[in-house]
């Protein structure tokens, strides 16, 4: 080969390795181009074990197939998942997932290579579709300090991050706000320019410390497409800002009439390709889980919207997360898990390493 044509070959191996493997530039939801947020093509097999730290100070073990413990994140890791997600509670009567807490979830994970992803609920409590509590101390402020209270709130846990050697990949601002977050003054159908407001101080917190960072909106009911247009339509036209729509898909939960798990997929899928295509935003599935007791139909479930979501065209389906897979025994209720009640992971989470 002579010389010229080896500098056209290491030119062409240097274009090849960076289109296969630098990170594709993203933009927030207004359409403004921007080189700070960035998308890895790696797609996110994940882990929401908020729980976690709860589960092992009550005693509770987690086991490998052969009946070996092992560390939950590990064994977690084993079964193909690369991120975890935690939430963050403002000031929690009992202690769990305030910052403290979600610190020293988010180093174990760092340690073991995970990507991480931190949901902010704003409330002292869950916060979800039926419920969007204000933190005990901001329910005396005006709209206007409610919003530097959350401002400062977020920026500080990410400072705090930060001083820990930890960078979210992404950040959740309110979790499955399908009618806004910290009602009644940010309830999006009494106000929707009050909830955006709300995600501009989030979104601008997050961005302060770590531009990089992907801010993701999230609601629950990732098959109902009329609700996720309401939603970031509303929140377009009142200057809202996000890198990612996140969505939670449980068929269990699905509206009577909906034919099973297949049909919440197809419907979540052609929600996914919507969202894409309408504010030109990538997606994410945040949120699945299924009943414990049906690990074959819930490996089966996962397998497809694992699928589904990687089929979205250009790479915009970026992933999928599973809730508290790690419970198992009706651990504080809750029958979603995906671990069988001896504690190990069940067959479901094969659907992971495929």
């Amino acid at each position: 080969m002579n010389i010229e044509s080896r500098r056209t070959s290491q030119i062409m191996s240097v274009l090849v390795f960076l289109t296969t493997t630098l990170l594709i530039s993203c933009s927030p939801s207004n359409g403004t181009p921007t080189s700070e947020p960035i998308i890895s093509p790696l797609f996110a097999k994940g882990a929401d074990i908020g729980w976690l730290t709860e589960m092992e100070a009550a005693g509770v073990k987690f086991y490998n197939s052969a009946g070996v413990q092992e560390e939950c994140i590990q064994l977690l890791k084993s079964k193909g998942i690369n991120s975890i997600r935690l939430r963050a509670w403002v000031n929690p009567k009992k202690g769990w997932n305030n910052t403290k807490d979600l610190i020293a979830k988010s180093i174990r994970a760092k340690r073991l290579g995970m990507r991480l992803m931190i949901d902010f609920h704003y409330s002292y409590d869950w916060a979800d579709p039926g419920k969007q509590f204000i933190p005990e101390k901001w329910k005396a402020l005006s709209y206007s300090g409610m919003k530097t209270a959350l401002y400062d709130y977020t920026k500080g846990v990410m400072d705090t991050l930060k001083l820990n050697g930890i960078t979210p990949e992404w950040v959740q601002v309110g979790n499955e706000t399908n009618d806004g977050m910290m009602w009644e003054i940010g309830r999006a159908s009494k106000s929707m320019s009050n909830f955006a407001g709300l995600v501009i101080a989030g979104y601008d917190a997050v961005k302060k410390v770590s531009p990089e960072t992907l801010v993701i909106v999230h609601l629950a009911n990732g098959h109902d497409n009329g609700l996720f247009r309401w939603m970031f339509d509303g929140l377009r036209s009142n200057g809202a800002k996000w890198d990612i729509i996140g969505m939670s898909l449980y068929p269990t939960w699905a509206p009577q009439g909906v034919d099973g798990w297949a049909t919440v997929n197809a419907n979540c899928l052609a929600n996914m390709n919507d969202m894409v295509a309408r504010y030109n935003t990538p997606v994410m599935v945040v949120e699945v889980g299924m009943p414990a007791d049906q690990p074959e139909k819930s490996k089966a479930f996962l397998s497809d919207i694992i699928s589904k979501t990687k089929s979205i065209a250009n790479g915009n389906g970026l992933g999928v997360f599973y809730w508290e897979p790690q419970c198992y025994n009706k651990w504080q209720g809750y029958g979603l898990g995906a671990f069988d009640d001896s504690g190990k992971p069940s067959v479901a989470m094969d659907a992971f390493l495929e």
